[in-house]
């Protein structure tokens, strides 16, 4: 299996249309309390367009990435996602697949051809990466720029196991974007004038009252000079899982998530086949390195269950997010389904 075989696992799009919205308030009960983001209404994030300017960069390993700048120049933000169910407490989702991009500095998109700037073939300021036990993703970027007509955000999807479940954007402070535009290395465009303000926006104005949810919480990262960024996205999952949103397996086999997961020392992964496959079952790091081949063979029908030890030729691989892929080739064709492990 090659790594863009690995990047198109995670890409494959059963569903094309969002799934219904909906809103849930945050409740006061102590499991409530144990699951809802201090200060985070249970709420679906609200959904916009995806804009002129997406790409699917799902098919190309190398866009599995959490620095998605290619070395271009701006004020450094590290953004930080939680992704959350609203019908489950707003408990985190794990394996879910988050999709980014926005412009450089300048205002300008990748992959398009567009007033002032032809970038067709280029890929900056765009990545994916895939939520881990927490619900979270975390991506390297750069202040946006801005232009014209549109405030200063940053797009992005969600996807629960290849079934699109969210299209939003990031919002930015007024305050703090100013500051940047009127720093050295975005004095020469300055500020918006053709949109200063979020409630000017075309997108974030309606309704106005949306805006909070979709608002990132800056502080500032006094070693790199830049922010850091966070957001809580609502999205709306099953509430006993996500495992009836598996269009990628076919009905072929159920993976189960890894046990226990963190894990130290050992971890347990089941399956199962409804008839005899050829299966495989790899582990990736983050960027679509394949690491190890942990089963490769033919299978009986029926539950199966596999113990590793966290080891790759002998050694054990270092604390952090790792994604496991299960792929099952049968009469009925070959599919496949990924997952995140952490190893503490």
């Amino acid at each position: 299996m090659n790594r863009n075989e690995f990047l198109k696992a995670l890409g494959l799009v059963g569903v094309s249309t969002m799934l219904p919205g909906g809103k849930v308030g945050a409740g006061n009960s102590a499991a409530d309390a144990a699951t809802v983001p201090q200060g985070v209404d249970c709420v679906l994030i609200p959904q916009e367009t995806r804009g002129p300017y997406p790409l699917d960069l799902s098919g190309d390993s190398t866009k599995f990435r959490q620095d998605i700048t290619e070395g271009r120049p701006g004020v450094s933000l590290d953004l930080t996602l939680t992704i959350v169910n609203i019908n489950n407490n707003c408990s985190p989702v794990p394996n879910a697949r988050v999709d980014i991009w926005q412009t450089d500095k300048e205002g300008v998109y990748s992959g398009y051809s567009q007033p002032g700037a032809n970038t067709v073939g280029q890929t900056f300021m765009r990545g994916i990466q895939m939520t881990d036990a927490s619900g979270q993703v975390r991506f390297h970027t750069i202040y946006p720029g801005w232009y014209n007509g549109r405030v200063t955000h940053i797009h992005f999807e969600v996807f629960l196991n290849s079934v699109l479940s969210a299209t939003s954007q990031m919002a930015f402070p007024e305050n703090i974007t100013q500051q940047v535009y009127a720093s050295p290395l975005y004095a020469g465009r300055g500020q918006n004038t053709s949109v200063p303000t979020n409630a000017q926006d075309n997108v974030f104005a309606a309704p106005a009252s949306a805006l909070q949810y979709q608002m990132l919480t800056l502080a500032a990262n006094t070693a790199t000079g830049g922010y850091d960024g966070t957001l809580t996205v609502g999205v709306n999952a099953p509430a006993a899982g996500i495992t009836a949103l598996e269009p990628e397996t076919g009905g072929q086999f159920k993976l189960a998530q890894n046990a226990p997961n963190p894990f130290r020392d050992r971890t347990t992964f089941r399956f199962s086949l409804v008839e005899t496959s050829q299966v495989e079952l790899l582990v990736f790091d983050l960027s679509g390195g394949k690491l190890v081949t942990l089963l490769d063979g033919r299978m009986e029908a029926g539950e199966r269950t596999l113990d590793w030890d966290g080891s790759v030729e002998g050694a054990r691989l270092p604390s952090g997010n790792y994604i496991y892929q299960l792929t099952v080739e049968n009469s009925a064709g070959r599919f496949r389904q990924c997952k995140v492990l952490t190893m503490v």
